[in-house]
């Protein structure tokens, strides 16, 4: 008998016990589980090109291990479940001149140290009714109105519920509330901010966090082709907001395609901000083979650049490595090729490019129009096969530069690996 099925025997009855299941009640609890392990071995160099920069350099490598264990459901009209989420970050290098830049690993307020080592442990009980699952406790929800950031060494997670349904047929409906955010490198749990710069321009007054997030909509599969989307989201007493999405694919010919995302949002201030936001924007992406071509443009309008909560990914398609273009009044444009090499019979090997320029900048007190640019470059690697089979390497390359912000010149070099437990 393996290792890892003596684990799985030693510690499923366990779990199943907690939930006070009964032996026969639990069989699909035990038999229907799985259990991951990620690993993240990260290396960040961040260069900040002006001389008046705050800080030099931001360089630093780390080891992370992201540790998901999902239980399957007891059996009958309604199910029990339970969810599992370790995070481990393991400090390789960094400094206190190098630290607190990257976004890897933590950083000593007094020390300006990153510490050897930070972790979390989360847990989430769930519920199944029939194609209807509420889930409380650490989640890592996926919405246009709310996307935890997972671009480090660990996710972003949150705790609080979530109800997903399916039991409509095309329709996925996601509700519920949010109630703290543990940051990508950090090991605290805190209430919810607004996103506040580069020149967003938001301001809040009085209390700048809350501790109610609420969200509710959904997207509807009108076919294979073609879905739409409404969310709505409220960071209590700082911003509501709704968020329309639709996505439409057209084949063209064999092994051609044209793909539209078009997105649309309005944000509010909910008391104690001045948030005044509506976001247009549009990624188109013409597929031929193994190349693909995408044209994208956004445009921010209103007293204040987007909103969305601290920490988050904003659910923009100008959102690229450092940047997000998302300033008030903010116009961009971007222009993007990928190749996948496995029409050259290297499968796995995957190349990307792209540059976005955003102008017309609302620059407030400092009076004028802001530009700024940025260019990507990604290539990874898969193995395929054999012993070192589903590990992965990516190197991407970013240069940033604006008129208004600290230069930026950037790599990350990503090593990864997945590992099925059982």
């Amino acid at each position: 008998m393996s290792a890892i099925r003596s684990t799985r025997i030693l510690l499923l009855p366990g779990l199943a016990g907690v939930m006070g299941v009964c032996s026969p009640a639990s069989a699909a609890f035990l038999e229907d589980s799985k259990a991951s392990v990620e690993m993240r071995n990260f290396y960040m160099n961040r260069d900040f090109r002006q001389h008046a920069a705050p800080q030099n350099k931001g360089e630093e490598w780390a080891q992370g291990f992201i540790m998901r264990y999902e239980s399957g459901y007891t059996e009958g009209t309604v199910g029990f479940g339970v969810d599992a989420l370790g995070l481990l970050g393991v400090k390789l290098d960094s400094s206190p001149d190098r630290a607190g830049a990257t976004g890897l690993l933590p950083r000593g307020a007094q020390s300006k140290r990153a510490p050897d080592n930070y972790s979390e442990l989360g847990v989430a009980a769930k519920v199944r009714v029939s194609k209807s699952t509420l889930k409380v406790g650490t989640l890592i929800p996926m919405l246009p109105v709310l996307t935890p950031n997972n671009t480090r060494l660990l996710p972003q997670t949150f705790e609080g519920g979530w109800l997903n349904s399916t039991d409509l047929s095309g329709l996925t409906f996601d509700a519920g509330r949010l109630t703290q955010v543990n940051q990508r490198d950090s090991t605290n749990r805190e209430d919810m901010t607004l996103m506040k710069g580069p020149r967003r321009n938001i301001v809040t007054t009085g209390k700048a966090t809350s501790d109610k997030f609420d969200f509710v909509g959904g997207t509807y599969a009108w076919s294979k082709t073609l879905s739409t989307g409404y969310h709505y989201a409220q960071l209590e007493d700082l911003y509501k907001q709704h968020f329309l999405t639709l996505v439409h694919v057209l084949p063209i010919g064999e092994g051609q395609s044209l793909k539209s995302d078009l997105r649309f949002a309005d944000a509010r201030d909910d008391g104690r901000s001045n948030v005044d936001n509506t976001l247009l924007s549009g990624m188109f992406t013409y597929t031929l083979g193994a190349h693909a071509f995408g044209l994208s443009y956004q445009k921010m309008n209103g007293d204040t650049g987007f909103a969305n909560v601290q920490g988050t990914d904003p659910y923009l398609v100008n959102l690229v490595q450092i940047n997000d273009f998302a300033n008030q009044d903010e116009r961009s444009m971007q222009a993007r090729y990928d190749y996948n090499f496995a029409a050259w019979g290297i499968p796995g090997l995957t190349f990307m490019t792209r540059y976005v320029k955003g102008d017309q900048i609302e620059l407030g007190a400092a009076g004028g129009e802001g530009k700024e640019w940025e260019r990507n470059t990604d290539i990874g690697y898969v193995v395929q096969s054999g012993p070192l089979k589903n590990v992965g390497i990516k190197w991407r390359n970013a240069t940033y530069r604006s008129s208004f912000a600290s230069d930026i010149d950037e790599n990350r070099l990503i090593l990864s690996y997945s590992l099925p437990l059982w």
